[in-house]
């Protein structure tokens, strides 16, 4: 009576030759999961099992044609899972079969068209595959569907309009493929149910289409890394729901959106490697809330033209990143619960001195970058509010002025980059409290002065964080504060303090034996062992 049998996430070695009489008893079958079993080839038991309905055999070695008795037994499938395989053929006739519901053929070596999917076909997920281009009859068998996943392939040529025909479509991913011509108007302006479209990495050109629906469904729309152009549409308004948008890396040329505000739910803004040019302020006089980004997360607008001062305003108005929220899910994404299927939403931002590509957004990633634009003024003191904070760009302007006391709030920041700017001033003593701070560049900014602050964090920055501020002064930049006296209380431990001494070594070791002799310091420890560890490390380094 065995109906559902769960091996997977085993060492399975199948046996396959002469018939067993004891599989008889398994034909009824209708549950098989044998995911990640180290199978290297299509099992011949599940040529009997006629009424087989969910098949899964992802992250497995199978390599090949899918086999024709597959699809010739197979009656009544109706999710078919082959994920993370080394399979190169569908081994059937371009259509599916029509009662199969869930088809994931995901990360495997298949090429040429991609399959049609039956007539009762809800999600097709073809994606990171070699697939070259759709059928000419492809759109025809899409009347069902409504989870549609061909990123990561090789299709070229336009994108058929047609795709905008099925009435169902929730998630269309098209991402990091070869496609070109214009962004068929009717994804945006026609379908009624999509909620996420992601175009990301591809060759389409022209404008975005300008007429949104006004119960517009979209929740993730990411156009990253195109040639677009034109001005963003600003019926994108009616997007209520809309959480992620990105058209990084493209050729937009506008002014800052600060319309976009309107938008209740935005959480991640990716504007960078654009054209936007002109102040970040209101378009209205009246209207003084409408640069008000309250949810937003993350927001990029590097590498643009973007001018004037920083609006205190703007930063005091971030709310999400100075509150923290106990009702949302760790990582944002799309859960289509009709069609049992997760979907993650991704971003690329530079993080940590480098360009990174986030396959699922942490609501724990708070980022601001500016950098690589022309503000000018100060730093705004109100971005110390923003205690969620894990990084700060904003290199490469012409921003003057102190850095702000105020950040030494940000607990939680572990990147911040004030390069390439003309601040004056000293380093506030407040950033050594950074614990979690790893990345920290502060060069070339001529007019910071004084020393820079004595702490065991900042002992882990090298010179490059200072290069090119003549007028500081410490060991990372090989030039003695005169008359200063480190502060031990920031050393809460020996291994802190012996730190802290090794790395005066650069002035001579005796330098730093005079430190222990004028000061009398002796290090205590609970054991002549710990004590003895401790001492071994200053021989170690010197």
């Amino acid at each position: 009576m065995l109906r559902s049998l769960d091996l997977s996430n085993n060492l399975i070695s199948v046996v396959d030759g002469e018939f067993n009489s004891s599989w008889t008893s398994m034909k009824f079958m209708d549950t098989l999961r044998l995911a990640s079993c180290n199978i290297s080839k299509f099992p011949d038991v599940l040529r009997n099992m006629s009424w087989l309905q969910f098949l899964d055999l992802s992250e497995n070695h199978i390599h090949g044609a899918i086999p024709q008795w597959a699809w010739e037994t197979w009656n009544y499938l109706s999710a078919l899972y082959l994920s993370h395989n080394l399979l190169s053929s569908i081994g059937y006739a371009p259509v599916l079969p029509g009662d199969i519901s869930f088809v994931n053929i995901s990360f495997n070596l298949f090429v040429g068209p991609i399959p049609i999917p039956g007539l009762n076909t809800h999600v097709l997920d073809c994606s990171n595959n070699m697939f070259s281009s759709f059928p000419l009859n492809f759109v025809s068998q899409l009347s069902s569907i409504s989870y549609f996943k061909a990123s990561g392939n090789n299709l070229s040529g336009n994108i058929p309009p047609s795709m905008c025909e099925p009435t169902n479509m929730v998630l269309i991913d098209l991402s990091y493929n070869n496609l070109s011509g214009s962004i068929p108007s009717c994804f945006m302006e026609n379908m009624n149910s999509l909620s996420v479209l992601n175009l990301k990495r591809n060759q389409l050109h022209g404008e975005l289409p300008q007429k949104m629906k006004q119960d517009c469904a979209f929740e993730a729309l990411d156009f990253s890394d195109n040639w677009i152009g034109g001005q963003l549409p600003r019926s994108l308004v009616a997007c209520r729901q809309l959480e992620v948008f990105d058209i990084g890396n493209n050729d937009i040329d506008d002014t800052f959106p600060c319309w976009m505000s309107k938008l209740p739910k935005l959480q991640v803004l990716v504007l960078r490697s654009n054209k936007f040019s002109g102040k970040i302020q209101s378009s209205s006089l009246i209207d003084k809330t409408s640069c008000a980004f309250m949810e937003l997360r993350i927001f990029d607008v590097s590498s643009n033209n973007l001018s004037g001062t920083l609006p205190n305003e703007l930063f005091k108005r971030m709310k999400y990143m100075a509150t923290k929220s106990s009702n949302e899910t760790l990582i944002m994404e799309k859960d289509h619960n009709l069609v049992g299927e997760i979907y993650l939403f991704t971003t690329t931002i530079t993080f940590k001195g480098r360009t990174s590509t986030f396959s699922k957004i942490l609501r724990t990633l708070v980022v601001i970058d500016i950098s690589y634009n022309a503000f000018n003024g100060a730093i705004p003191e109100t971005i110390g509010d923003l205690i969620l904070l894990t990084a700060v760009n904003m290199s490469h302007n012409a921003l003057t002025g102190p850095i702000p006391s105020q950040f030494g709030a940000l607990q939680q920041l572990e990147s911040l980059d004030l390069s390439s700017n003309d601040l004056s001033g000293v380093i506030p003593q407040e950033l050594a409290s950074l614990n979690f701070l790893s990345t920290l560049n502060l060069s070339y900014n001529k007019k910071l002065e004084g020393g820079i602050p004595d702490s065991p964090q900042f002992l882990t920055f090298s010179y490059l964080s200072f290069l090119g501020d003549i007028g500081l002064c410490g060991f990372q930049v090989s030039k003695s504060c005169n008359n200063v006296t480190p502060n031990l209380e920031l050393y809460h431990s020996s291994e802190d303090l012996i730190l802290f001494l090794v790395t005066r070594l650069g002035f001579g070791v005796g330098f730093a034996i005079s430190i222990i002799l004028t000061l009398g310091i002796r290090v205590r420890t609970r054991s002549q062992a710990n004590a003895f560890q401790c001492w071994k490390k200053v021989l170690f380094f010197i």
